[in-house]
Parts: C-alpha cells; structure tokens; sequence
C-alpha cells in the first residue's frame, strides 16, 4: 500500500452490513446521547468502483481529483492511495493535500483566476503545473512563479455548439497572440486546458472541444513550445442512474482521441473529475429541530408545514420521497438543496412542507412546496447522492460546525485496492471470503460483480 489510508481510517463493512444499518446504529447512539447534529456517512468502497470504472472506460486519461468537490480527508486519503493527482484552486486546497504527503508533481494548480499570494505558495512549495487564459494571469504567474508549466485554458467556439458553462478560457482567435506573450515573458506552456462544466453537457461537446485544443496545441508547437498534455476538465455524472451518460461520454472521447491525438502522439491526457468520483458515495442525514404550521388563512400562503433541519451544508434534495437531484454548491453556513418532483413512497397523508436549515436567515431555505407525510421535532431525514459541493474546505462562516464524517468500506473494496496496487491481501483469520459490500454494486473488473446493495433515501 502507498501509505496514504489504512484501516484506522474507516469501518470496515463485513458481509450484510449496509449503509441502512450503519445510518440506524448512529441515529441510535445520537439519539441515546440526545444529539441531533446532521451527519454524514460516506462509502469509500463506492469511490473505487468509480475509479476503476473511470480508468476501463478512458484508459488514456488519468484523474486528477477536484478539491473543491469534497476536500474531506477520507476522500483525499483514499484518492491518494489509488494514484490519483489532485487539482486545488487556492492554497488551502494545495496545503490539505501536501499535507498528507501527496508530491508535487501529482499536484495541479487549476484556478483560472489565482491570487498572487497563492502562486507565490505553490512556487515555494513545489507546484509548477497550472494554467492561464488571458494576459493578466499569464504575467502574474510570470512574475511570481517562473518556473511554472502552464496549460493554456480555451474555450470552444461561442456560436451555437459551445456549452453555456464555459465562462473561461481563451478562444482559438487569441491563442496564438497569448502564446506569443508567453514567449516573451520566458513562461514555459506545455499543453491546453479546457473544461465543459456538469450542467447538461451533451457528450458531443467533447469532441469539439478536443479538436480545438489540437488546434491550439498545433500553435504552440510552432512557436517552439514541446506541447505535451492535454486537460479534457470534468462535467462527468456522478449517479447510478446516469451511468449510461458516462458510458457514452467515454464512448465520444476515445474516439476522438484516437482522431486527434493518437496512441503515441507524445501528448499525454489528464481529465478533472469531480463529481463523478463522489456524489453516490455520501448520504447524509439530519433532524427536524424545529416545527411550524401556517395556516391557510395567512394572507398569501396556502396550508403548510415549516420545519427547520440540523443541515449546515448540503447540495441535494431531500429524498423523503425517494427523488433524484442535480446537486447545488454550497454557500456558506446556509443550506444549498435542490429539490425536484416529489414521488411519494409512503402509505400515510401528505402535506406540503418547507425545509429550513438552521441558520435563521431567510435565505436559508431548502425546500418550498414539498409533499411530506406529518414530521416532528427529533424526526431524521435522510439524503442521497450528497457527496459533491457538500464540504468545505475551510471553516464554514459563521462558525457553524462541519457534520461529522462516518467513513466505511466493505472487506472486498480494500482487498480491490491491494490487488489494484498488484501487492497480495493481508492474511485474514476463519472468515468466508464472499463479502456483500457497502457500495452502491461492484463492476470494476469482470471477475468482481457483486448485486447493488444501497439504502434508500427516508425518513426516520
């Protein structure tokens, strides 16, 4: 094992045990204790299903795992341990890496926008690779990190084709004015960048972007630059049930790898990958502290339930009703829910409710309109799929507590990551060797195929 996680950083899950009866043992314990703080509970095993899945689907891009995504230790501990390298956007992303002994060179620095403070940290620290997209960046970096290898960040055409996300990067037209500049200030550039957001991304704005970047990478070798790496950015779906989206996704990038940068080419593919990695793999959990009802009388409202949640962070809806969600970032101390059509699973009245979080601002609101069954103060509730943009990297503002993170694994996840790592299992005592995992299901390698065993979103 490289030495980055080891057993004292998780549960280790044995045969039968799931995510359902880990959330009942420690809703039990909490309220024992009359602790209603919010929680997570994150299976590690999922992530390496992810990764191996990532690596037989693109087996020429290498991951480079988004900080900002979740910077908690479990993930970044157990990311390590598989060999991923890491993008950090400001110093204390790079300082939360390196300060598990993640070397430099795994390290990228890809915030389009950097304070010069931050430069001046990765400089001394070792980090070199990072990008720019206009001339402001380029000369800072110049000016406080000349040993950087840049990745010049570009755009796709801004006609009808290009995504609506992509709000940085330089287009074609300027390229070769950027990479001029570049010559002048004696910056070294070693490849492009580029990055098509998550927010319904057609899988074919991939190979567009992919033929622009041979364009700008065909620049760049002209002015003498040897153009070695490509960065094919993130907008990967994270959920089970868009994993055929990914599939096809794989499907449209290979191919257009091999069109424009064939096996051998000399330019190596690296890709961010963010919420792919780990939005399946926390759910999370929180209890209604307060309750309130407006009556329908009340000038401008209909008949309603008000009830306020232990959540200080979170990024999907509420899955009462057993619904699907795109996550939201998370801002500060307030809540940062997303909620869809509601789609009622359980045999009692319902009634429309709002989700507060705890804050007392107005804006920390999560829900209008959903259809709950009757919820009292102590009551839990349970969310899916909260694994991206739910976890700060710093302190919240405000003051308000980090939930608690309850890290597992099941038995055959951390026997994949030995063999993964081609070094024989640790020897065990009599116990059977079939486990049923933690995770959401296994299809990492063909000999590994084990029936999906996840909990269903509730209430408790």
């Amino acid at each position: 094992m490289n030495g980055y996680l080891s057993e004292a950083n998780f549960l280790m899950v044995e045969e039968g045990f799931t995510t359902r009866d880990l959330l009942e043992n420690l809703l039990m314990e909490l309220c024992q204790a009359s602790d209603q703080q919010a929680f997570f509970v994150a299976d590690l095993g999922d992530i390496v299903k992810k990764h191996l899945r990532f690596l037989k689907a693109l087996p020429r891009v290498k991951p480079y795992f988004p900080v900002k995504c979740n910077g908690s230790e479990g993930v970044i501990r157990l990311l390590a341990e598989l060999g991923t390298g890491f993008a950090c956007t400001n110093k204390a992303e790079l300082s939360r890496v390196q300060s598990i002994g993640v070397p430099p060179d795994k390290i990228f620095y890809s915030s389009p926008c950097k304070q010069v403070a931050h430069i001046r940290y990765a400089a001394s620290h070792g980090v070199q690779l990072m990008t720019f997209d206009n001339e402001v960046e380029l000369s800072k970096v110049a000016r406080s990190h000349p040993r950087a290898k840049l990745l010049l960040g570009i755009t796709a055409d801004s006609g009808s084709s290009a995504h609506p996300s992509m709000t940085f990067g330089a287009t074609l037209k300027s390229c070769r004015h950027l990479l001029e500049m570049a010559k002048e200030q004696a910056v070294e550039v070693v490849g492009v960048s580029f990055h098509l957001g998550s927010s319904g991304l057609e899988p074919q704005a991939f190979a567009q972007s992919v033929a622009a970047a041979q364009l700008a990478l065909e620049m760049g070798s002209e002015l003498g630059y040897k153009m070695h790496l490509l960065d094919i950015g993130g907008g990967f779906p994270g959920t089970e049930d868009t994993r055929a989206r990914f599939e096809e996704m794989a499907a449209v990038i290979n191919s257009a790898l091999d069109l424009y940068f064939p096996d051998g080419c000399g330019v190596e593919i690296i890709a961010t990958p963010g919420r792919y990695y780990v939005t399946s793999a926390f759910t999370f959990a929180a209890s209604v502290t307060a309750r309130e009802e407006v009556p329908a009388e009340q000038p401008g409202s209909d008949a309603r339930r008000a009830l306020c949640i232990t959540s200080v962070m979170a990024s999907t809806a509420p899955s009462a009703a057993s619904c699907l969600t795109t996550p939201a970032p998370h801002l500060g101390c307030t809540s940062s829910f997303l909620c869809p059509l509601q789609r009622p699973c359980l045999e009692q009245p319902l009634h429309s409710s709002s989700l507060r979080g705890p804050s007392g601002h107005t804006d920390d609101r999560i829900a209008d309109g959903l259809e709950l069954p009757e919820l009292h103060v102590g009551d839990w509730l349970i969310f899916e799929d909260m694994g991206a943009y739910t976890m700060a990297t710093t302190a919240p503002l405000g003051g308000c507590p980090q939930p608690q993170v309850t890290y597992a694994m099941s038995r055959l996840a951390w026997k994949t990551i030995q063999l993964f790592q081609g070094k024989p299992p640790q020897p065990e005592d009599d116990r059977e060797s079939v486990c049923t995992p933690l995770s959401c299901g296994w299809e990492m390698v063909e000999p590994l195929c084990v029936t999906p065993v996840f909990a269903p979103a509730s209430i408790i």
